[in-house]
């Protein structure tokens, strides 16, 4: 078993995310992450940011599957509706990935 979202790992964001995403925002995403939700709660291998408008600024919403605990961060930058309603973070055990749901292969 591994350590899931451990900061020393290599970190990454999809294509569609890249193209999607301006990088500050990819960015707070790690800061969540790393800041916010490690330590305080276990965390899966996956994890669930909903990006929601609020006042013209963006709120990323946190949710895993199987926990109750739900965390809305809000952020100073613009939120445009271009932006994806949702993307996940992954960890493999070897580098994690900000990914969009149609980018998870499914098994």
């Amino acid at each position: 078993m591994f350590e899931t979202f451990d900061s020393k790992k290599s970190r990454y964001a999809s294509v569609g995310v890249v193209s999607s995403l301006p990088g500050e925002l990819i960015d707070s995403i790690w800061y969540i992450i790393d800041l916010d939700l490690k330590g305080l709660i276990p965390l899966d291998n996956i994890l669930s940011f909903d990006l929601i408008n609020n006042n013209g600024r963006v709120t990323m919403h946190f949710s895993q599957e199987g926990s109750e605990v739900e965390m809305g961060i809000d952020l100073p930058f613009g939120f445009s509706y271009d932006f994806p309603q949702e993307v996940y973070a992954y960890d493999d055990g070897n580098r994690q990935t900000i990914l969009l749901p149609n980018e998870i292969r499914q098994r």
